[in-house]
């Protein structure tokens, strides 16, 4: 397992591949603005937009047990995945929407993918296609630690821009994003 520190969403796709290579098809729970699920003609290529689209056809996600959550965009066709908008994590709660994925995923093989976008700009401006709406960090915090136990195979954090980022705001809450999925990938290995 491994969590990965990253640039652009679509560093995703390969360790998705790696990851599916070891241990099959992997529930995904994607924390994101957008789903990524975007459809592209050209296989070849991989783009931010599209490297979940790319995943559901090469088999590497069962989408039976995945979801997307803090999403703000719409797209025409989600292949299946659920989706879990920012409005419905602020009105059932993050814990309740944890205890609902932690139900989704069981004890199957689940990938993290946390967008830094997934967040409201207020708390992460640092970032390439920030959507106002989005989650909070104490949001992010509360969903994060209601999923402990589940089985964490690995994860990543992604679409972080310095550049785009004031006094560290987004920097700081990406930390602290990677130090979740660290405790998550642990806790079942204790």
């Amino acid at each position: 397992g491994c969590i990965t520190l990253g640039g652009d969403h679509s560093i995703t796709l390969p360790i998705l591949r790696a990851h599916a290579a070891k241990h099959g098809p992997l529930a995904l729970i994607q924390v994101d603005a957008h789903t990524d699920t975007w459809p592209d003609d050209n296989p070849a290529r991989i783009d931010h937009g599209t490297f979940c689209y790319t995943a559901v056809k090469e088999g590497l996600i069962d989408v039976a047990h995945s979801a997307h959550v803090g999403i703000r965009t719409v797209v025409e066709d989600n292949l299946g995945i659920e989706i879990i908008d920012a409005q419905a994590v602020g009105a059932r709660g993050a814990v309740a929407v944890a205890e609902a994925l932690r139900s989704k995923v069981g004890d199957r093989p689940v990938y993290l993918s946390f967008d830094i976008d997934g967040l409201d700009p207020a708390f992460a401006p640092g970032t390439g296609t920030p959507v106002w709406g989005g989650l909070s960090s104490r949001e992010a915090a509360a969903l994060l630690r209601g999923l402990a136990g589940i089985n964490l195979v690995g994860g990543d954090v992604v679409e972080v821009s310095p550049p785009f980022d004031h006094a560290n705001i987004t920097a700081v809450a990406a930390a602290h994003v990677a130090m979740e999925l660290i405790c998550l990938w642990g806790w079942t290995r204790a």
